[in-house]
């Protein structure tokens, strides 16, 4: 099982283990300070093996005391308090006291007891129009949550899945006891069961994929047609017809036509000449796969899978789908898969739905398929990657998560922000959407686009639908202004790919899921829980998702937000500038998108006139500044080589921002060894809402010092800094010190609205007239109120007129 091995230490140390004596049945092991797993089984044998949760036990032991008698026990940490009756676990005999002000949502738990908490994730979005119901998570208002692992599948000792042992009445199960401390909560639950792997970059960009007959001369005409666009793709991915479906032997067999090993020759006759085009073209290349059917007789491998598993094939019988079998398994990467590999096959797209049974009881076989796929997929030296369902806790160590097929509403898409938001409670952070839906629902364009705005700023933006012919996603299909901003958020995308690569990074390195709920950040709001529908996208932006359509009348669509407390923050999209530490209404046409930055904020973009498709690091950087606070960000771009986040070899450029001095100062770029270098770097700064930087701006490095000019933008200022040497600091001046947002002034942001508002001519004239008096802005609001206007013509300008205090306007 060499070619599986996989890094965990499932034994915990001797000495943060409290009971599991020879006459006990009960076992607690104190794995953290807020972490605690909690065993019993009568006949005294307790499990030591790695689950598929929990594969490493063997953490740092932390501070803990014990007090015992004959017929008790406690167990103190610095955040909680266990007491134990020695007997069968049962709520009147075993609990803990989470330490902490939790009181108003409980900071008792008890065994056996059900309680709330935040929610987690599900295996799936099939069939789904809308919320469905979440797994539990690990984090709750109350302070814990509570996690049973007791049914899950294990490693054994060469790394094969097995089952638990039978009887004993058994129980294993993890409380975690983190209060608040959501980020720690999280930080001990990959410390369990492994983190977050390093997606390569190319991972980052968009993705298309649609069920549909593509030939190969079709498909490449599709790609070369986005490029004419300008419109980058980063992955394609052919689902189904790749392989034989409609093949007459196929209807003879019985089978369902979904599984297939065969390239259909009529839509690709040299599938080796076809990816090497679309690797040409800078994509990374995926193929679908539905196993369950097995190898019928007909398929090229069938010969080969047979000799290899001792299969008769006198009778043509098919070479039936068995995961639990090793020398299947070994046959399934090195046959079936290996050959496709070799042709130029990336990734492959496991689409597992025929749920939770296998040969043997307990062996879920998508939980296999992830694992072994997962470590199988280093075959070409890349980054491990694979595509497939969430199989439960500790999926996350194999991603991207394949969500499912919803339904095209906007209810699905109401739902998604906030389903990948809670994932993050189960540490799962890489879901890849049906982006614009897959089935049903009716046509509707705004609808798409909103989809796709928010695909940008979601981990992974795949365009995917179903075979319906009139299931449409390329962006010169819609009428004009659809195609313009669909056009432009997905090359928005790969112009963010700098900022989320460093995210991506920063997840695996720390921890720290790309997308997280408000909660984890402000816990002790009640407004963090109750916008669930926003969340934090890295460690700069708070997004917004517009999830319901524009207004007949004002020709906006109207999200309820909350800003969160803390400092001034800036629509990074319109310049906008708002007080924190509130609820308001967002009113946004459809070629904005509500994504705030706080003072002190650095967002780094590709500033490539065309964004490439393959991802790689770019000559070129914009960086986004929110001024108003110190800020810093460190910049990591990879030399695409390695296989686990220790192999890569990162080139790292820290972006500082003074406030005091009113300085920027970018680099030098560090780099590891065998890591790229660039000798030199163009750079650019938009500084965001500060819409008249005075001519005082200047750039230096070594010694020489250079003014510069500040153009106008639509949402600040930009400063094109030129391309400089990256092994020097490089110092902007911004030309004051202690520079600050500047005052929004609403006057022309609410002239537009009214120019494209679709409401009576004199209800114009009345509402300017207000405006115009200049009255205290709480006048203002009432004689607005007085006109009785609809609240989607009153939100908009109210938004305006209450975003920044410090306007007089």
């Amino acid at each position: 099982m060499q070619r599986y091995e996989f890094a965990h230490e499932p034994r915990a140390s001797p000495e943060a283990i409290v009971g599991g004596r020879a006459t006990d049945s009960y076992r607690f092991t104190v794995l953290a300070d807020g972490l605690l797993r909690y065993e019993w089984a009568t006949d005294g044998q307790f499990e030591d093996r790695a689950s598929v949760f929990a594969i490493n036990r063997r953490l740092p032991v932390p501070e803990f005391r014990v007090k015992e008698t004959d017929e008790s026990l406690q167990i103190i940490t610095s955040r909680f308090h266990l007491t134990y009756n020695k007997q069968a676990f049962a709520s009147s005999g075993l609990h803990v006291v989470v330490k902490g002000n939790f009181h108003c949502h409980g900071s008792l738990w008890r065994y056996g007891e059900t309680y709330a908490d935040l929610g987690g994730t599900a295996r799936t979005l099939d069939e789904a129009n809308g919320r469905i119901l979440l797994e539990p998570g690990i984090m709750a208002r109350g302070g814990f949550a509570s996690l049973d692992d007791s049914e899950s599948m294990l490693f054994d000792e060469d790394r094969w899945v097995t089952v638990r042992r039978p009887g004993g009445d058994r129980v294993d199960g993890y409380l975690f006891a983190y209060g608040h401390d959501f980020r720690d909560a999280i930080k001990a639950f990959y410390a369990l069961s492994g983190p977050q792997p390093l997606l390569p970059r190319w991972a980052m960009g968009n993705w298309w994929s649609r069920y549909y007959a593509y030939s190969a001369e079709e498909y490449l005409k599709l790609v070369d047609r986005f490029q004419s666009k300008g419109i980058p793709l980063s992955v394609a991915v052919l689902d189904m017809d790749w392989h034989l479906v409609d093949d007459p032997r196929i209807a003879a067999t019985g089978v369902t036509g979904w599984t297939g090993y065969t390239w259909n020759k009529k839509l690709f006759p040299d599938p080796s000449a076809f990816l090497a085009e679309l690797h040409k073209r800078g994509l990374h290349t995926s193929l679908n796969d539905h196993p369950a059917d097995g190898v019928q007789s007909f398929e090229e491998p069938y010969e080969e899978m047979a000799k290899a598993l001792n299969h008769d094939t006198s009778l043509g019988d098919a070479i039936p789908f068995d995961i639990t079998n090793q020398a299947f398994l070994d046959a399934y990467f090195d046959i079936l898969h290996r050959r496709f590999e070799k042709e130029g096959i990336d990734l492959w797209w496991v689409d597992w739905q025929q749920g939770k049974h296998s040969r043997i009881p307990g062996v879920d076989p998508l939980w296999v398929l992830n694992h072994f796929h997962f470590l199988d997929s280093k075959f070409n030296g890349q980054l491990p990657l694979t595509f497939s369902r969430y199989a439960g806790p500790g999926s996350h160590r194999y991603p991207v998560g394949f969500s499912g097929d919803t339904h095209v509403t906007w209810d699905s898409l109401q739902f998604q922000p906030e389903y990948t938001a809670s994932s993050s409670n189960i540490g799962f952070g890489w879901w890849s959407h049906d982006i614009g839906g897959h089935m049903h629902g009716v046509k509707d364009n705004e609808l798409l686009v909103r989809w796709v705005q928010y695909g940008t700023f979601s981990p992974i933006l795949r365009l995917h639908s179903t075979n319906n012919p009139w299931n449409i996603k390329e962006p010169w299909n819609l009428p004009v202004q659809f195609e313009g901003v669909m056009s432009e958020f997905l090359q928005l995308r790969h112009r963010l790919v700098p900022y989320l690569y460093t995210m991506n990074v920063r997840a695996a390195e720390q921890g720290l899921p790309l997308v997280q709920p408000m909660y984890w950040a402000h816990p002790e709001r009640d407004e963090a829980y109750e916008f669930q529908n926003q969340y934090l996208f890295g460690s700069e932006l708070v997004v917004v998702p517009v999830t319901t359509p524009e207004n007949s009348k004002s020709k906006q669509a109207l999200t309820r937000a909350w800003l969160p407390p803390g400092r001034r923050l800036a629509d990074i999209m319109t310049g906008i500038v708002y007080d924190s530490d509130r609820p308001l209404w967002i009113s946004r046409k459809l070629s904005e998108y509500p994504v705030f930055a706080p003072e002190g904020s650095i967002i780094p973009l590709d500033a490539e006139s065309s964004p490439r498709n393959d991802c790689g690091n770019p000559e070129n950087i914009e960086i986004v500044l929110v001024v108003g606070a110190d800020a810093s960000f460190e910049l990591v771009e990879d030399n695409g080589v390695g296989q686990t986040v220790s192999d890569v070899r990162f080139t790292r450029t820290l972006i500082k921002f003074e406030q005091n001095s009113g300085t920027l100062t970018i680099g030098p770029s560090i780099s590891a060894a065998d890591a790229p270098e660039k000798s030199t770097r163009g750079w650019s700064i938009r500084v965001i809402g500060r819409y008249s930087l005075n001519q005082d701006v200047s750039v230096e490095q070594g010694g020489a010092a250079k003014q510069m000019t500040a153009e106008l933008a639509h949402n600040g200022s930009i400063i094109n800094v030129g391309t400089y040497s990256a092994s020097e600091a490089l110092v902007v001046n911004l030309g004051s010190a202690d520079p600050q947002l500047d005052i929004f002034n609403p006057h022309e942001r609410i002239m537009q609205f009214l120019r494209e508002a679709y409401i009576e001519l004199d209800l114009k004239e009345k509402i300017i007239a207000i405006l115009d008096r200049k009255r205290p802005v709480g006048v203002t609001v009432g004689e607005l109120h007085s006109l009785g206007l609809d609240d989607a013509v009153l939100y908009p300008l109210l938004e305006c007129l209450l975003a920044d205090s410090r306007s007089t306007a």
